[in-house]
């Protein structure tokens, strides 16, 4: 008989890591969110409405103008892409 398992049964930890290197996420950003995530890009535009691409853990990946771009480079990479809401 198979345990179940309980809903604070993974520590935050161990939850970030559930699909390391195979799974990522595409999430809209504005331009000011830039330099927090991904502080080797200068001179980006204030206002702008970007994409990022994250891995499962929530690391950021990279950084386009369009969601299809992100999406592309996850497939390129294998990464099976989720949906986050």
């Amino acid at each position: 008989m198979m345990n179940e398992l309980k809903a604070n049964t993974l520590t935050n930890e161990q939850f970030a890591l559930l699909g390391g290197g195979a799974v990522a996420f595409v999430r809209e950003i504005q331009s000011d969110e830039v330099l927090r995530l991904f502080p080797q890009i200068k001179g980006v535009q204030p206002g702008m409405k970007l994409f990022a691409l994250f891995s499962a853990d929530g690391s950021p990946i990279m950084l386009t103008d369009s969601k299809d771009a992100a999406l592309a480079n996850a497939w390129e990479n294998n990464l099976d892409t989720v949906s986050v809401h």
